[in-house]
């Protein structure tokens, strides 16, 4: 029959089209996750504040209630930490009075409240605290776990006084005037959530929910039910439509504050199409349903999929063909008029296979009709297609959850449990058959295993509840343990005073010996104007290379050239004079490279070992460091010792200008692009910093006119002590397996040598307290060094998802839950922004310094940074340059990355020391 195949050709969508469909519902979901066009989306994204599932180990007593269309229904539910496979559960069931969903709004939660008092009187449980999880099945616009503002009633309800308002304080203001003043509110959830949290299988998550038609809801009506899991009470209804919902990556739920790992999505997907987008897929029989709903216009995707308008859907197909001629020619359809009169469940029984004719026939007789047996032929074939429609939708819109789930998390493969509960999954074999191959067409770079859900409105609200608590308890042990190193806007003040303070102890006479800050004068006593013209050479000794360069200043530009030298390690562990001589020979291989041979050229030697220095070209060498220990050499002016060797190379064109460290390299560096760089800073494998002091505050050096360069060596800070009540257990541990232990405590709070073993500190410390990877221990991670810094970088790196991280920390052998992924990016964050905020607070005390030396109102200085610990980790600088403005709101100071600050910067110090005569 004609007018049959178009009824069933309209009702069938192809797959070019079911793809077209899912592309759509994605378009919607990133529309309803972004801040700026949520508000106009019509798949909402509403995030629920659950941001985890559960792991098995959650074990108490848990009340959950949960109001349904015409009922409320109570539970106690029994964890008892065993996987969740055996809870035990408790039912009972009270009748609702129509009126109470159609009066004033705190009559609904007295009555809501009312229940529950009857039921705990029923119930005996040690705890002194009941932790309540409520299931309220219409939209809400939630903010936390435990407040939600509710958007709009449902369902037939139209209590006043309530759209608007945070629905979980309705009801714990109706608890306590019940006097039920030991149970509280804990989470808020819809049926969707719940039935997520029930289909954990083998220690693996569910991590989606699809909710398609029916709930039905064990309880016991006017009684009580007690059993454990696998006990079959009676079922009544608990809900109809479909929803779904599924576990995103919190940084993509933009309408909610958290950043770091997962929280759940419900997508309120039945209001896909609202917007028109499934326009050109609706028939002429789903126009007629809209029009007729209670809500015309609203909710199309679940017009189209939902258990309360299947029946409907065929029925209007009925009336068409009858109105055609096509069908019931011997019988009177004026039944069929009246709406409801067809139920989905009869169209589920008409597909069976067996008695489905049958089941089509009684259900037209029940009607007055007298269906022929071709009749009940076409009318099982518009049901089989009006379902078969609905399943292919609600896998094009599961497909697009997959899809989406596995690009934000960059999977090539995405292997995901979904758990299902409805009456069309539970109900139909063909609705579970094509749900399941659709899906796979169209997300065929997924694996999703479909799972039932029991009773996901009662058990997975226990579950919610279970895992919030679970986690805040969790929360409060973490903090606890992180908190000594969460800094206060006190504490930063405290250790900027303290600077301060061993700043003045360093600069003077009397007291230097014992400062920590060593205050050293560099001789450098200006910094680059512009000015500076000619060629010089630059020697970086520092490691194993060993690099000399030319550095030719004109008016717009340096230009410069350089070479790479190995020093053997027979040459480090030798005499001294075989070290300088090599060095020598270098500088000499170089010139003849460069044609200098003839040339005078003054020279900047960066040195960077620990030396006291007595002149801009004098220092002597107070300890070897870095593998070196030739002889002869420390207690010398390594000056001299390199001008010797060029003696004995008869090498008579040199003329070495000044000897520098990095640091004040650094700062002459950028001093050339900016003049107002006066202040130098390392933050790399060690930290330090240098800046201009006026010569009058100097009291280690004579003379009062001026600036000077001063080299604090502020990494030896807190060596006296003062420090200690901001050193941690684990900066403590730390501090005690270097090879100078009790030195450079400054520096072992914030450089990169030290940030990674820190972190690695407190994840044993957390894996100790079974916070961490389960409590599991790994060899692995009580390998000292094995959790490098720039692992710190890497996982704190914006954008970087969780199976990012869990990657880096399977490198490392840890096999890692993403919850634990989003501990360690907490921990390297704590660690990584202290030592910031205390980089900070040294700086803060410096600039504040040269600001009341100079009697000025606010000061305007750059600084010149290195160091790869400032370039490359994601927020430092920022976290730096923040907390300084707010510990130095006096200070405008910009920050200026120094380019090869030991070689340009040295060239620049000999520069300057030319600066008026001729180089």
């Amino acid at each position: 029959c004609p007018q049959v195949q178009r009824a069933l050709q309209a009702l069938t969508i192809s797959l070019d089209v079911l793809w077209e469909v899912k592309e759509r519902m994605q378009r919607a979901m990133r529309r309803g996750l972004s801040r700026h066009t949520h508000a106009e989306a019509d798949v909402r994204m509403l995030p629920t504040y659950i941001c985890s599932t559960p792991d098995g180990s959650e074990k108490g007593d848990f009340l959950v209630v949960e109001l349904c269309q015409t009922h409320v229904r109570t539970l106690w539910v029994t964890l008892l930490g065993d996987g969740n496979q055996s809870p035990q559960v408790m039912y009972k069931i009270f009748e609702m009075p129509e009126h109470i969903t159609q009066g004033k709004g705190e009559e609904l939660f007295d009555f809501i409240a009312q229940c529950m008092r009857e039921f705990l009187a029923g119930v005996s449980s040690p705890q002194q605290n009941i932790p309540l999880g409520f299931v309220f099945p219409f939209t809400c616009r939630q903010t936390q776990l435990d407040k939600a503002e509710l958007v709009a009633w449902s369902k037939g309800f139209r209590c006043r006084d309530v759209e608007g308002k945070d629905v979980v304080q309705l009801l714990q203001s109706a608890i306590r005037k019940q006097e039920l003043y030991h149970v509280d509110v804990v989470a808020l959830m819809n049926d969707t959530v719940g039935t997520m949290m029930t289909c954990n299988v083998a220690g693996k998550p569910c991590e989606v929910a699809l909710i398609v038609g029916e709930q039905w809801a064990p309880c016991m009506p006017g009684g009580w039910f007690w059993g454990g899991a696998g006990a079959q009470p009676p079922l009544l209804p608990a809900g109809s439509g479909t929803n779904s919902c599924f576990m995103a990556e919190a940084q993509q739920v933009e309408m909610a504050e958290e950043t770091s790992g997962r929280m759940c999505v419900n997508t309120e997907w039945g209001y896909f199409g609202d917007n028109g987008s499934l326009n050109d897929i609706l028939t002429p029989y789903d126009q007629h349903v809209d029009e007729e709903s209670s809500n015309p216009k609203e909710k199309r995707f679940e017009k189209m999929v939902g258990s309360l308008y299947l029946g409907e859907i065929v029925r209007h197909a009925l009336i068409a063909l009858a109105a055609e001629k096509v069908l019931f020619l011997e019988s009177s359809v004026v039944a069929l008029k009246t709406k409801g009169v067809l139920k989905t469940q009869q169209v589920l029984e008409i597909l069976k296979n067996e008695d489905g004719m049958a089941e089509a026939k009684r259900a037209l007789e029940a009607l007055g009709m007298r269906p022929s047996e071709r009749d009940c032929c076409r009318v099982q074939q518009l049901c089989r297609a009006v379902v078969s429609r609905a399943a292919t939708l609600c896998a094009a819109g599961l497909a697009a959850i997959l899809s989406h789930m596995c690009q934000s998390r960059e999977l090539e493969r995405l292997v995901v449990n979904v758990g299902v509960d409805g009456d069309l999954y539970h109900g139909h074999t063909r609705f579970r058959e094509i749900l399941q191959s659709v899906t796979g067409l169209l997300a065929p770079d997924c694996i999703a295993t479909l799972l039932p859900s029991t009773d996901g409105t009662g058990r997975g609200a226990a579950m919610v509840t279970a895992v919030a608590l679970r986690l805040a308890t969790r929360r409060r042990e973490v903090n606890g343990l992180l908190a000594p190193l969460r800094l206060s806007r006190a504490d930063l003040e405290r250790v900027q005073g303290l600077m301060r303070r061993e700043m003045e102890l360093g600069l003077g006479r009397e007291t230097n010996a014992n400062a920590s800050v060593r205050m050293l004068p560099t001789y450098v006593c200006g910094t680059p104007d512009g000015t500076e013209r000619g060629d010089f050479l630059a020697l970086d000794l520092g490691g194993t290379n060993f690099r000399v360069l030319v550095v030719r200043v004109g008016q717009d530009s340096i230009r410069m050239a350089s070479e790479i030298y190995v020093i053997p390690t027979s040459v480090m562990q030798g005499t001294g004079e075989a070290l300088f001589d090599h060095i020598i020979d270098c500088i000499i291989d170089f010139q003849l490279k460069q044609e200098l041979m003839e040339e005078v050229l003054p020279l900047g030697f960066t040195f960077s070992f620990p030396c006291q220095q007595l002149g801009l070209d004098k220092a002597v060498l107070l300890t070897w460091t870095k593998g070196f220990s030739a002889s002869g050499c420390v207690g010398q002016d390594v000056v001299q010792l390199l001008r010797q060797a060029a003696q004995r190379k008869q090498h008579f064109g040199l003329k070495v200008v000044a000897v520098v460290n990095d640091t004040v390299g650094t700062m002459m560096s950028c001093g050339y692009e900016d003049p107002n760089c006066e202040i130098g800073l390392i933050v790399g494998t060690g930290t330090n910093a240098c800046y201009m002091e006026e010569m009058k505050n100097v009291g280690t050096v004579e003379g009062e006119q001026g600036r000077m360069c001063i080299n604090m060596e502020w990494g030896a800070f807190g060596d006296n002590g003062c420090l200690n009540d901001i050193f941690t257990r684990f900066d403590v541990m730390v501090d005690e397996k270097t090879i100078n232990r009790g030195k450079q405590r400054f520096e072992k709070l914030i450089s990169g040598m030290y940030l990674g073993e820190i972190v690695r500190y407190i994840l044993l410390a957390l894996v100790k307290s079974e916070l961490l990877f389960r409590g599991k221990s790994y060899v692995k991670l009580q390998t000292r060094d094995i959790f490098q810094t720039k692992f710190l970088s890497s996982i704190e790196t914006d954008g970087l998802g969780l199976r990012q991280v869990q990657a880096i920390l399977q490198d490392l052998e840890l096999q890692a839950s993403f919850e634990d992924c989003v501990l360690v990016r907490e921990v390297c964050q704590t660690v990584s922004l202290r030592a910031a905020q205390l980089c900070a607070a040294g700086l803060a005390a410096v600039v504040e310094k040269m600001r009341e030396n100079r009697g000025l109102a606010q000061l305007a200085v750059t600084v010149g940074v290195d160091g790869t610990l400032y370039k490359m980790h994601p927020n430092f600088s920022q976290h730096l340059q923040q907390t300084l403005r707010d510990l130095a709101p006096n200070c405008n100071v910009t920050f200026l990355l120094s380019e090869d600050g030991s070689g340009k910067g040295a060239a620049l110090v000999a520069a300057v020391a030319c600066r008026g005569s001729e180089p």
